[in-house]
């Protein structure tokens, strides 16, 4: 296993971050850490990488305790943060030379800056790279001594979708290497990309397994409605208890209920029935944003807030 966690817990004063997290991770492919900002991804990665020390609870990762193997697990991982820091007045090869320095062994940085696409900007000063040049450069510094495992923590928030596409298919390329890889995410269309999901929620594992997975036994059920007067729909659909989420999607309403709710169609044909008769009303599969809406806001009744012991 690449990590194991046991009853993971943080707290910080009266915030409790992380609520007992039990999380296995094998070798091989991407595994990503879903949730809303807030959920405890950050704390989570940190704790795995050494940063911080958990409350209470295990960790292991590559075997080791980062609590007090931090050094010699650094060595084996590379991490790459949201925004990571680096001097703007060094060329791309000035900074991975400076940051290769750091390890007993390293790759050729031209071979670096060759594998992450940056070769024709070798010479560039930092300040001069585009968001999603500096976020491939940083993950080709968190690489160049070709860890085992790679945490990596929103690397792409604050970048364009073509520059996100790009430095994804670096991200499987380390993987085709046999690189293991955890990346943190709020955005559907990357953790639609991993191998598996974990969907962290307010400090809890609300959900884990492949995405496909996650859709087909998703604990709730999807109905579109379409043809219809939407304000007024929504109007209609918030009378409801049974409604948990509407959303709109172009021409269309996406509606969320319990999987308990019976017979929803016609429970919400006859909502709709006064104000919007000739509205489309049907049962539909569920989206990876929809399984993360009901692990999340349709489990809010059935999680309590937890205060620091």
């Amino acid at each position: 296993m690449s990590i194991v966690t046991e009853k993971l817990r943080k707290t910080y004063g009266d915030v409790v971050a992380l609520k007992g997290i039990d999380l296995e991770i094998g070798t091989g492919g991407v595994v990503g850490l879903l949730g809303p900002n807030g959920a405890g991804k950050t704390t989570l990665v940190e704790i795995l990488e050494g940063l911080r020390q958990p409350t209470s609870g295990a960790a292991r990762v590559l075997g080791l305790d980062p609590t007090t193997q931090a050094t010699a697990l650094k060595e084996r991982i590379g991490v790459q943060l949201q925004s990571t820091a680096m001097p703007l007045d060094l060329t791309a090869r000035e900074l991975l030379r400076m940051y290769a320095a750091f390890y007993d062994r390293a790759l050729p940085v031209d071979d670096v800056l060759a594998r992450v696409g940056l070769t024709a900007k070798a010479n560039a000063l930092n300040r001069n790279l585009s968001g999603g040049q500096r976020q491939r450069l940083a993950l080709g510094a968190a690489t160049l001594h070709e860890p085992e495992l790679l945490l990596l923590d929103e690397p792409t928030s604050a970048v364009d979708p073509q520059s996100r596409r790009d430095f994804w298919e670096k991200l499987f390329a380390l993987v085709a290497r046999g690189t293991t890889i955890l990346v943190s995410t709020h955005y559907m269309d990357e953790a639609e990309r991993c191998h598996r999901l974990a969907i962290l929620d307010r400090g809890r594992i609300a959900a884990e397994g492949e995405p496909k997975v996650l859709a087909r036994e998703i604990d709730a059920t999807v109905i579109e409605i379409s043809d219809a007067d939407f304000e007024a729909a929504r109007r209609s659909l918030a009378a409801l208890p049974e409604v948990r989420s509407v959303a709109q999607l172009g021409n269309r309403l996406r509606v969320l209920l319990p999987r308990s709710a019976k017979d929803p169609v016609a429970l919400l044909r006859g909502a709709l029935a006064a104000g919007n008769p000739k509205a489309t009303v049907e049962r539909v599969g569920a989206s990876l944003e929809d399984v993360f809406v009901a692990a999340t806001r349709l489990r809010e009744d059935a999680v309590q807030p937890e205060r620091a012991a």
